[in-house]
């Protein structure tokens, strides 16, 4: 296909502001899938997003219309999978801007604007749901135009869900967005080598490792020899083509094209996402920019049920590492759970989109621990060490310092909630730096300890804002805080997997309220159990779960009462042995106690 005919573009937007809706008219329109085989997210293809009804992978999707070939590739929306949206628009010459007629502007779309700023990207501003009762056409086309500075009729007005608009879209997109040859990424550092980037990979248990990617330069061949300019691993491209959204083979990928390739890659750690693919026989001297390595910043550790079943694990989480860059992770051992893998995630939805996959995908039963962020911790003799674990901290009387990470955040909402929201900030240690007002909606920008917003900080914005309120967030830099590691112990054994890092004038009413929810999951034992919550060698918080009675006087039927109460004696006396030699099973929700809403 010559470049002049190609356009390369992405869909951004918050979540649930119809991104995925678009894609699907947009496919219906161009005649990629008939009307038989249509179905509500089509390019949502894990059962996962289905059920939840979000975009988590991205999915390039090849269209052609009026002799023009559109490569569209439908992105996340969720602040956790921010990464995907960054990758997605490397690829592309031009944006979707997608906007919610009756929400407008939320702090997710604000994010992807930026990125797509960043990157250099033509932005074709979209007003969808224009059908709503609720839709407020001029006020959100007026917040529109105060962000991209266009003009208020160069906003597209559509309805995704029942088609109105659409073509206006597709028009828009071969008008404005530049072709491959004439855009700036496209046309930049010409080697005359072939080197394409790897934006999306996975691994099929049938086929190998399978790359989604964009060629920059030159063409790739069915059967050509390529390699991986970051790995130096070599490969063969069994097949070459497009995805229609299907796997529709071909004899090449040209210049300025989107589409996959099946190699004969046998490992996920070969092929790197953001990677440059060239040619062996002709290998270019410089890869392409790639993309800059994540940083996890929440961690957990994931246990089998059963130690039998560790290797699967690790080989399932490495499967699923090849696809997702941000995904880290390290063995682990615990006393208590045995052999796992200690994996860094984005946020906690990051977190339990893996935990079902492993579930769903690999048939794992798994024991999932309270996820926590790193720290940074000097010792007195200079070293300084990178925990991720509470359990790993060394000891207090060889810490100088110990640094926790903060975040800048945005939150959008409604200008009635901004009391409640600073008040919201502030019990999270947090320090609001601005407030700005666009039409009836406030921004608000603050800085927080990241540890603070990790388990329920979503949830309470969410019922404070009536739903209102969007929250988006980046890593900003560690800051030396008072911290201390709060132990807990279950019938007077420390439990490491429990152990958790908190500011100091939080941890007395953590570790109270953390052994009160332990006590609802624990079950009764036939002794009595204390569970206790310590700093160092101070029990700060102490509850008892009361021995399982088991009725020993069912026997009994009238006589002297001494007897009675000579058996009693005889059971707690037993009881008494059975405390101290008592070992207790703890249940898997007691791990992740600290997700336990209130």
């Amino acid at each position: 296909m010559e470049q002049s005919k190609i356009r390369n573009f992405c869909i951004i937007a918050h979540i649930d502001h119809g991104k995925s809706t678009l894609a699907d008219r947009l496919l219906e329109l161009t005649g990629t899938v008939l009307k038989r085989d249509m179905k509500a997210q089509l390019l949502d293809r894990m059962d996962l997003e289905r059920e939840k009804g979000i975009t988590i992978k991205l999915a390039p999707v090849r269209m052609d219309y009026k002799g023009y070939q559109l490569n569209l590739i439908d992105t996340p929306g969720h602040v956790d999978f921010s990464y995907e949206v960054s990758r997605s628009l490397e690829a592309c010459e031009g944006a979707l801007l997608v906007v919610d007629a009756s929400q407008g502007i939320q702090a997710q779309t604000l994010a992807n604007v930026y990125l797509a700023m960043a990157a250099d990207l033509t932005i074709i501003p979209v007003l969808n749901k224009i059908d709503l009762p609720a839709a407020d056409v001029e006020r959100v086309g007026a917040e529109i135009v105060s962000l991209l500075g266009c003009k208020f009729e160069d906003i597209l007005q559509i309805s995704a869900k029942t088609g109105i608009g659409i073509e206006s879209v597709l028009e828009r997109v071969i008008a404005d967005i530049p072709n491959p040859a004439t855009s700036v990424r496209g046309n930049s550092q010409h080697t005359g080598q072939t080197r394409a980037l790897i934006f999306d990979s996975y691994y099929d248990d049938y086929r190998g490792v399978i790359l989604y990617i964009r060629v920059f330069e030159g063409e790739i061949s069915k059967n050509a020899q390529i390699k991986m300019m970051a790995t130096s691993a070599p490969g063969i491209a069994l097949e070459v083509g497009a995805l229609k959204p299907g796997m529709t083979a071909g004899t090449k990928l040209g210049d300025g094209e989107i589409g996959y390739i099946v190699t004969n890659l046998k490992t996920t750690r070969d092929a790197k996402v953001g990677d440059t693919v060239t040619l062996s026989n002709n290998p270019a001297l410089e890869p392409l920019p790639g993309y800059r390595n994540v940083q996890p910043f929440v961690y957990a550790g994931f246990f089998p049920e059963s130690n039998e079943y560790y290797q699967e694990l690790k080989d399932a989480i490495e499967k699923l590492s090849l696809s997702d860059s941000a995904l880290q992770f390290a063995p682990e051992n615990s006393p208590v759970l045995g052999f796992g893998v200690r994996i860094g995630f984005l946020g906690l939805l990051h977190m339990d989109i893996i935990r079902e996959r492993l579930e769903r995908e690999y048939n794992l039963e798994l024991v999932v621990t309270n996820p926590s962020t790193d720290y940074q911790v000097k010792l007195l003799n200079g070293d300084e060490l990178d925990i991720k674990s509470a359990a790993d901290l060394p000891d207090p009387a060889r810490i100088e310092n110990i640094k926790e990470p903060w975040i800048k955040g945005e939150i959008v909402v409604p200008q009635e909630y901004v009391g409640p929201v600073i008040q919201l900030i502030s019990s999270k240690r947090g320090l609001q730096t601005n407030l700005s007002f666009m039409e009836q909606r406030a921004l608000v920008s603050f800085e927080a300890p990241l540890a603070n917003l990790l388990t329920d900080f979503y949830d309470q914005l969410k019922s404070l804002t009536s739903g209102y309120g969007s929250f988006n967030y980046e890593l900003d830099d560690y800051r030396v805080e008072d911290l201390v590691k709060v132990d807990f112990y279950v019938a007077g054994e420390r439990v490491d997997a429990l152990s958790v890092m908190v500011h100091k004038t939080e941890a007395d009413r953590l570790g109270r309220d953390i052994v009160a929810k332990l006590k609802e999951v624990i079950p009764k034992q036939n002794f009595q159990v204390a569970l206790q919550a310590a700093i160092g060698g101070r029990f700060i918080a102490r509850e008892d779960i009361s021995a399982y009675r088991k009725d020993v006087t069912t026997g009994l039927y009238g006589g002297d009462v001494s007897r009675k109460k000579k058996v009693l004696a005889k059971q707690a006396k037993g009881k008494k042995r059975m405390k101290r030699f008592g070992k207790v099973d703890i249940p898997s929700e007691a791990f992740t106690v600290m997700l336990k809403r209130d």
